[in-house]
């Protein structure tokens, strides 16, 4: 299992990848300031960043103890991807209509676009992520700094 170091450098360089990719494409797509796209980008990515830390983790210990390991199939990978951006769109969806000023039903627009973005962008970023930094082969049970 992934230690706490790696998991917050996992979910640093997550967002900030994302950040910069999402930004000036949101912008662009929807025609609006990529000041106004930056600062729901930047306070979505906080909120996401401490979501995805706690939801992999959460993840992690629900498929040990389901399954008795935590490598992930692409299965098991896609399955992590759809309930992170769920349990996100959740948590983002009031946020966006508010700071854009725009109704409910064009941020859940914009948030589903950001979500299916983000979809794609995690399975592969996590994906890589395992591959430059492999997940231990020993399994202790507790996550040590």
């Amino acid at each position: 299992m992934r230690n706490v170091k790696d998991r917050i450098r996992l979910a640093l360089s997550f967002e900030i990848i994302g950040l910069a990719i999402v930004i000036p494409l949101g912008a662009l797509v929807f025609s609006m300031p990529v000041a106004d796209i930056g600062i729901v980008g930047v306070v979505s990515a906080t909120i996401a960043t401490v979501w995805n830390y706690l939801f992999g983790l959460m993840f992690d210990h629900a498929k040990l103890w389901l399954m008795g390991d935590v490598h992930k199939s692409v299965l098991a990978r896609v399955i992590h991807a759809v309930l992170f951006e769920l349990g996100l769109l959740a948590i983002l969806l009031p946020f966006i209509a508010w700071q854009l000023g725009i109704s409910v039903f064009q941020a859940f627009i914009l948030d589903i676009s950001f979500a299916l973005f983000y979809l794609v962008y995690a399975f592969v970023f996590n994906w890589l992520y395992d591959l430059v930094f492999p997940i231990p082969t020993e399994l202790t049970g507790s996550e040590s700094a």
